[in-house]
């Protein structure tokens, strides 16, 4: 998708190095970083090695003045703007060329108040560290797999996690926000001040300003959950991936239970079913029972697990600086004919680390109205989407079409919905699958907190409603 396209608010280039520049400067709180001064470099680097973007200015945002200081500036100078806080979004949305980049990474701030059950962090929070504040008081909420995930794009794109089928996504799990508007100003978001607003920020993206501090509501969780995997032969993954989705489609609320088709480096194959009980140990440990039994597996481990331990589980496999394509959709079956598409595309994997996952979805998020939030596809049971992992930019071309492939290969058993935080620079018409019959709305809300489109480097909703849109 063309982020920059439309007629409001075009990109600029105005110059961002002169006197202007300095005085934004000396009045931030934060530090401001030029290109071409020391420390560049490392300031427009994000998650994803892929991206090699090149802005002329990244602003540390110390606190929501600062925020508001940067909006206002860049709105005046018609200066490009991506806002950035964990800076995981695969396509690089977070950072942009020529323009400003807003960067909330150093706003940590975090207050649990455990006798109402309510945590308040700042917007630069990764998932790690807002776990770890959490489970000191034995609560926690619904968060991603990546530990340093930041917790905004996360929640504001819906926001997966190993705790969504008992307790929901994330923002499910939100009860307000602060906000920096395209004006400047700062406002706060719940049920009861600018309601439309916190409606549209609850899967929304950042479209409508840029959110400084969230407001969840936890659960009680832990510390010890029953987690683990069992790993299958690639030429028994068939039968293994019919059983993995009777037992997926009966699963208690308590149970995720992810699915990868994986290919290591050397070139072997195997099936991954990796579960995660958010209940009683004693119970999970009955209800794993027929995961463990099934087949031959080459390997299978369950134990109790901190609940901190568990969400870092992934890092080692997404690590900062590798090369990351995906392309993702939704999926309410897996039958014979998709689990063949399936096995047959993992066969063609690259010779790189490739991941054709199906994330378990449903349950607790299955049951929120289609129009209580903006996140619509509440239907799926799985999110699906092949991912290429490499290191050498001269792989670039094979990894991304393997994936592209991949996910043409599985389109015909598809939904036809997208979870939004999955989506790359796709075209307008994904941002509409994302959003089905909420796209009007949040148009309509996007017309009158953004009207001229100042943030736009995101899954982009412009409050002209597209053609053909529901």
């Amino acid at each position: 998708m063309d982020t920059h396209q439309g007629s409001e608010c075009p990109a600029s280039h105005a110059d961002l190095s002169g006197a202007a520049v300095e005085r934004f400067r000396r009045g931030l709180r934060g530090e401001a970083i030029l290109r071409g001064e020391e420390g560049y470099d490392h300031a427009r680097k994000v998650w994803n090695g892929a991206i090699d973007k090149r802005p002329a200015l990244v602003v540390y945002c110390a606190d929501a003045d600062d925020v508001s200081r940067a909006v206002t500036f860049a709105r005046a100078g018609g200066h490009l703007v991506a806002v950035r806080c964990g800076g995981h979004n695969v396509a690089g949305l977070s950072v942009c060329d020529d323009g400003m980049v807003i960067d909330l990474s150093r706003m940590k701030q975090v207050d649990v108040d455990p006798v109402r059950r309510l945590a308040r962090a700042g917007a630069g929070m990764t998932l790690g560290e807002f776990d770890r504040a959490t489970q000191a008081f034995g609560l926690a909420t619904t968060m991603g797999v990546n530990s340093d995930t930041g917790i905004a794009g996360l929640t504001l794109g819906g926001g997966f996690g190993r705790l969504g089928r008992k307790h929901g996504l994330s923002c499910d799990n939100l009860v307000g926000a602060d906000v920096v508007l395209a004006d400047g100003r700062l406002v706060k978001a719940s049920e009861t001040e600018h309601a439309d607003l916190f409606w549209g920020l609850r899967g929304g993206g950042g479209n409508f300003g840029i959110v400084t501090a969230f407001e969840y509501r936890l659960h009680p969780v832990g510390p010890l959950l029953l987690t683990g995997s069992v790993l299958h032969r690639f030429d028994q993954a068939r039968d293994a991936l019919r059983f993995y989705h009777e037992f997926a489609s009966q699963a208690p609320d308590e149970l995720s239970v992810d699915a990868a088709l994986v290919t290591q480096p050397g070139g072997d194959r195997y099936l991954s079913l990796s579960a995660c009980y958010a209940g009683p140990v004693g119970d999970g440990e009955r209800v794993l029972r027929p995961l463990s039994e099934f087949g031959s597996p080459v390997e299978h481990r369950f134990a109790p697990v901190p609940y901190v331990e568990i969400q870092a589980a992934g890092d080692a496999i997404f690590p900062r600086g590798r090369r990351y394509y995906w392309k993702a959709q939704f999926l309410r079956e897996l039958g014979g004919a998709a689990i063949d598409a399936l096995l047959e595309t993992c066969a063609n994997a690259p010779g790189g680390t490739s991941l054709l996952v199906l994330q378990h979805v449903g349950g607790a998020i299955a049951r929120v109205p289609r129009t209580q939030t903006p996140y619509v596809n509440r239907d799926a049971l799985y999110d699906c989407f092949p991912i290429s992992i490499w290191d050498d930019p001269a792989d670039d071309e094979v990894s991304i079409r393997w994936a592209r492939e991949a996910w043409q290969a599985i389109r015909p058993f598809s939904t036809g919905g997208v979870y939004a935080n999955n989506l790359g620079e796709e075209g307008e018409d994904r941002v509409l699958a994302a959003y089905g019959e909420n796209y009007p709305r949040l148009a309509e809300i996007k017309g009158r907190y953004d009207p001229t489109n100042l943030f736009r480097l995101n899954q982009n909703v412009r409050h002209r409603v597209p053609d053909g849109s529901p």
